[in-house]
């Protein structure tokens, strides 16, 4: 606004800083109008943002087989679940230009694999970790099978699975899933696994050479060291635990499995999907 003097004259100085005083009030009032704008587009936004929790993809044809990471989900030798495992260090909500969190948990938690340095020392020390294993035996074509549910995965119970030889990749599907244990916080050591002998006959008489089961450990309880020690023995079999299988079909996949790249370490953290043929 302009301003005048009694004889009808501007004073210059005046007109100088009203302008200023209207421009920064014009700036001021935009600004207030976009963030009270923004604002509620957040608001009203809000309602809509709602992330997917998918486990299948592109119309049934993808399945994701990993286990979402939580704090109740179940970790070895334990009843209290991982725990807390992600930390929010910096935070936008506290002045960071960008939120960015930290991990921290054990490499044999969750859909995970084990790598021969595992339960051999000297392959451990000599550097079999899960960098080294091979990406081909983790990703192809692959068989998922249900197990007889009364018991462990025995020499017997391979046997009559009939599984035809040429198969190098089968994922076993067991009273696990249907007790949803991988669901449970408190570890459960009555899980079904491979006895030593299980293990010995699917060495000697298959071609697998990835084997994937749905609890955190593909040996049987009682037969924990025995067992892995058959099957990572040659270091030529890839072992996958923890899978989560519920609600998948038997039969005929390719799967595809990727281990982080952690140098030294006997195990990691897995991402696995299977892919109708």
């Amino acid at each position: 606004m302009l301003e005048f003097d009694v004889c009808g004259h501007t004073n210059k100085n005046e007109i100088v800083i009203s302008t200023q005083e209207t421009m920064k009030c014009g700036v001021l009032a935009v600004i207030v109008v976009c963030t009270f704008a923004a604002a509620t587009c957040a608001v009203n936004g809000d309602d809509d943002l709602v992330p997917p929790r998918r486990e299948v993809y592109d119309n049934g044809r993808i399945f994701d087989i990993s286990h979402r990471y939580h704090p109740d989900m179940p970790e070895w030798d334990s009843n209290e679940g991982i725990g807390q495992f992600l930390w929010l260090p910096k935070s936008m909500k506290n002045g960071s230009i960008a939120n960015n969190s930290e991990m921290k948990l054990p490499t044999h938690t969750g859909t995970h694999v084990d790598a021969p340095g595992h339960v051999f020392d000297h392959y451990f020390d000599a550097g079999f970790d899960v960098d080294s294993l091979d990406l081909h035996i983790l990703n192809g074509p692959a068989l998922l099978v249900d197990v007889p549910r009364h018991t462990n995965i025995t020499a017997e119970v391979m046997e009559s699975l009939n599984i035809p030889r040429g198969v190098k990749r089968v994922l076993f599907r067991t009273l696990n899933t249907d007790r949803r244990l991988m669901f449970k916080k408190e570890c459960d050591t009555s899980y079904v696994g491979f006895t030593a002998d299980g293990a010995k006959w699917l060495v000697e008489n298959t071609d697998i050479k990835l084997v994937g089961i749905d609890y955190l450990s593909v040996a049987a309880y009682d037969y924990l060291i025995p067992s892995h020690l058959v099957f990572l023995k040659d270091r030529e079999i890839i072992l996958v635990e923890a899978l989560k299988l519920d609600d998948v079909p038997a039969g005929l996949y390719s799967v595809h499995c990727l281990p982080l790249r952690l140098s030294g370490a006997e195990g990691s953290p897995i991402r696995c999907i299977l892919i109708k043929n």
